[in-house]
This record gives C-alpha cells, structure tokens and sequence, in this order.
C-alpha cells in the first residue's frame, strides 16, 4: 500500500465515506458559516457520489426557512445561531431530501456578528442519523477562515462518531 493511501485513508471524509457506502446510507449537509465546506470536504472522498446526493448553503435566514423547514418562530425567538436552529437544519435536510444522514452547521465566523450573548466563534453543529439527532455547541478561536475550518473538522468528527453508533 502507497504511504499516500494510507494517509487518505486516515482522513475522517473517507472513513465516513466508507461507513456511508458499505451501509447503503444517503447523506446530506445543511451550512450556513461553513458555506458549503463541509459538502466539499467530504466529497474529496473516492466513491461518495453513491451516497452524498446534495447538500445546502442556507447562509438566509430566508433560506434556512425555504428549503430547510425551519421554523420563523425559531429564528425570531432563538436565533439563526442557536441549538433548535442547528437540529431543524439538520432534520430539515434529511427529511426534505429523503436522506439517512444529515450534517448542519450554523454559527458566527467574524469578524463582526457577534455579541456578548452570542460572540464571534460560536457555532453549533447537529447531526442527524437515522432519525437520531444530536447537537453540538463549540466556540473557536481564530480568524474567520479558522473558525469555519475548526467548524468543518468538528462536524465531521462529531458525523464520524454518529456512524460508529450504527457500525457495531
């Protein structure tokens, strides 16, 4: 085995990669800060097309309503940045594309948007599996561009290890 192998197959996109395909499962992501880095990172992965189908940039708050159901109550009481945002996005994505799996990312990556309530780096991520959802609260430090990386990296780590529920 190439050492370039072996270091790709290190990479947690093709470890979630192949628990998607030797599952038989479907997959979709919902971003909002992240802008579409989380479908681009796990696309790097060889084979993925039979299961990632399409995935949504809902940086709108009009947008998170349209094509993810979530809910005007929700972003007018709780904001786009919040835990019941990130779960509707997630459950929003899976149910609206028929999808097994799903990823959400919402969150404030800078370097303005914050507050004292909500400060620059927050960012929540949710995860959907088989109609199980979980989710995620983490605050990252950095720039804008490492806030978002930081996001990409935690949501696939946090997908990861929902799909080794399922794996055993």
């Amino acid at each position: 085995m190439s050492s370039g192998r072996i270091i790709k197959e290190s990479l947690v996109e093709y470890k979630i990669a192949r628990i998607l395909l030797h599952y038989g499962l479907t997959i979709t992501t919902a971003e909002s800060c992240t802008g579409g880095l989380v479908a681009g990172t796990l696309i790097n992965a060889e084979g993925i097309s039979a299961s990632f189908k399409e995935g949504f940039i809902t940086y709108s708050n009009e947008a998170k309503v349209r094509y993810l159901g979530v809910s005007e109550k929700t972003l007018e009481k709780q904001g786009a940045v919040s835990r019941e945002c990130a779960l509707e996005m997630a459950e929003g994505a899976a149910e609206n594309t028929g999808a097994d799996v799903a990823v959400a990312v919402t969150g404030i990556a800078g370097p303005d948007g914050g507050t004292e309530e909500k400060p620059v780096g927050l960012v929540y991520i949710a995860c959907t599996v088989e109609g199980k959802t979980i989710v995620k609260r983490c605050h990252f430090g950095g720039d804008r561009n490492g806030v978002r990386h930081a996001a990409v990296k935690e949501a696939l780590d946090l997908l990861y290890c929902q799909l080794l529920h399922i794996a055993r």
